[in-house]
């Protein structure tokens, strides 16, 4: 339940929860009589009394939702946004925010869905509810398989105009049919539901995406829908408590769909001096959703030469300091579906895959590549609905406990005792070198491993919330403490004889990096040492509760040309 998450993690939060009327530090008047579209969540869910003092203050309704009543889409005034917030039953107003987003024969094979193939587990019969920028029905990749189609964008139209959402349906459950299946799926039997929130540039507002999120929760049943894939993101404005769109997400959860959410594609961002550090997007940096980094394959199937992808967003999350990403996952140079004529497909012809690559007929290509978060995050959303498939009765927190307990945790070697483990990539058209550490905060758990997670009969009681790193100032000492504030070490156990612990679920040799943030909120270089005992010990600067980065602006997911070297 996040209940006790929610009274016990963080004061900071609780308190800024506490003040009736509150509006988000991102709000801005500049001409107050202009009009703007904000969403309003309430104490209590809508009522005729809102809807008339509303309308007494100028404001109109423009969405309501069936399964957050107590979450509206409103126009006001810009000057009267303050005054909306002051009325009793106003508990939070914030914009109604832009979101962007946004080889895979290589991609199944280093994650094992190859295996679960020639197994029988295929995600057949899971629904999988991408939102996206739609999905192009007519590839016969996905012929017969996209069981439902709505727009939310407001024009009408349910096929993929920007040419993102085909793409990651064809890394969720792809059939391989126009390349005789060498870029198959993740899971090629699974059902797609898409709800399309994003607009032919890649754009879509708050207010869409969580329409989209409300209308798969009420399709749960008809559908079985058991996963939404979010490959998308913007930055982090407020605490999760009050962000709109992570309390979308979270009802998801809660209603027993496992929701898949990209990282970001910000881990080279030092505009802040943080490294990268810190660039998490929302909702990503919502402690229930599974949160996906990208990994790099390298051009081939192994797993031991792959290397993180610079580009990957790192955590803790803003302000509420949760450990994120929780896994990663492949997403650099990802072969999948082409939309010819798209936005994405004019724009970077250079990354479609020519027929002769997969043995195809003529001279049109079926496959497009693509990099970024937004590919990872996909390759985790089929891995979840095989492991759904394989035993429908396991839970949300079930499988993103399992999922990492299970991941690799085999990454570049320490090259001494105090020097973390590292890699360094090269931007292809900069030359730009970027050097990163195998920490928590890059890797999460660990690699995906999904014949590992299908091999595995633990069981989760309970919630699998991402932890929140804690520093105490007297020992300087880091310490990842669960949503009872105990820390996350062997003595808390999920199953027989496992543990969900750093030695199990993140794995002995992985290291917090050379960076840790200072009383400012800043980063600090200090040594790095072996997350062990559920500290780490070494430190030599401190955070504050609620550290604040500078915001980049929102990035395009998995619209990189070229990748990374």
């Amino acid at each position: 339940m996040k209940t006790p998450l929610r009274t016990i993690l963080l004061i900071p939060t609780i308190a800024a929860w506490a003040l009736a009327g509150t509006v988000s530090p991102d709000f801005q008047v500049t001409n107050p009589m202009t009009p703007v579209r904000v969403v309003v969540q309430l104490a209590a869910p809508n009522s005729s009394s809102f809807i008339g003092q509303l309308s007494r203050n100028g404001g109109a309704v423009q969405k309501q939702f069936l399964n957050f009543p107590s979450t509206v889409v409103v126009t006001v005034p810009a000057g009267a946004v303050k005054l909306l917030a002051n009325l009793p039953f106003v508990k939070y107003v914030s914009p109604d925010r832009v979101n962007n987003k946004a080889k895979l024969d290589l991609t199944t094979a280093t994650v094992g869905s190859t295996v679960a193939f020639q197994n029988n587990l295929t995600g057949a019969g899971i629904g999988v509810a991408v939102i996206d920028s739609g999905i192009d029905t007519t590839n016969a990749d996905l012929a017969g398989r996209v069981v439902y189609s709505q727009d939310f964008t407001g024009e009408g139209i349910t096929t993929d105009l920007y040419g993102h959402g085909t793409h990651v349906a064809g890394i969720v459950g792809g059939s391989g049919t126009n390349s005789s299946g060498l870029y198959r799926g993740i899971a090629p039997g699974v059902k797609l539901i898409n709800l399309r929130a994003l607009d032919e540039t890649g754009s879509g507002y708050d207010s869409n995406i969580i329409a989209a999120i409300d209308e798969a929760i009420s399709l749960q049943q008809k559908y079985n829908i058991r996963v939404i894939n979010l490959s998308m993101g913007r930055p982090v404005f407020e605490s999760w408590y009050n962000d709109p769109l992570c309390q979308a997400v979270e009802a998801a959860w809660q209603a027993g769909i496992m929701v898949v959410v990209s990282a970001g594609n910000d881990g080279r961002d030092n505009s802040a001096g943080t490294d990268g550090y810190g660039t998490v997007t929302a909702p990503g940096n919502d402690p229930w959703v599974i949160t996906v980094g990208a990994m790099k394959t390298e051009g081939t199937p192994g797993r031991s030469d792959d290397l993180v992808a610079s580009y990957s967003s790192k955590g803790p999350t803003q302000i509420d300091l949760f450990v994120k990403p929780d896994i990663v996952a492949p997403g650099n140079l990802i072969t999948s579906l082409r939309v010819p004529g798209s936005t994405l497909d004019v724009a970077y012809p250079y990354n479609r895959v020519a027929p002769s690559v997969y043995g195809g007929i003529g001279v049109t290509a079926k496959y497009f590549i693509m990099s970024g978060t937004s590919m990872a995050a996909p390759v985790v959303s089929g891995a979840a609905a095989i492991l759904f498939q394989q035993n429908p009765h396991l839970t949300p927190d079930q499988v993103k406990a399992r999922l990492m307990l299970t991941a690799g945790k085999s990454f570049p070697a320490a090259n001494t005792a105090t020097t973390p483990a590292s890699s360094v990539a090269t931007d292809p058209t900069t030359g730009i070198r970027y050097t990163d550490y195998y920490d928590i905060f890059t890797i999460g758990a660990g690699y995906l491993d999904l014949v590992a997670a299908m091999n595995s009969t633990a069981i989760a009681p309970g919630s699998a919330v991402s932890p929140v790193a804690v520093l105490n100032p007297s020992t300087n000492t880091i310490s990842i403490v669960n949503a009872n504030q105990i820390t996350w070490g062997e003595q808390i156990t999920w199953g027989e004889q496992i543990t969900w612990g750093e030695q199990i679920t993140w794995g002995e040799q992985i290291t917090w990096g050379e960076s840790v943030f200072n009383s400012e909120g800043a980063v600090a270089v200090s040594q790095s040492t072996p997350l062990a005992s559920s500290t780490m010990v070494g430190a030599s600067s401190i955070w504050s509760a609620s550290p604040t980065f500078a915001q980049s602006a929102p990035n395009a997911e998995g619209t990189m040309a070229k990748g990374e070297k």
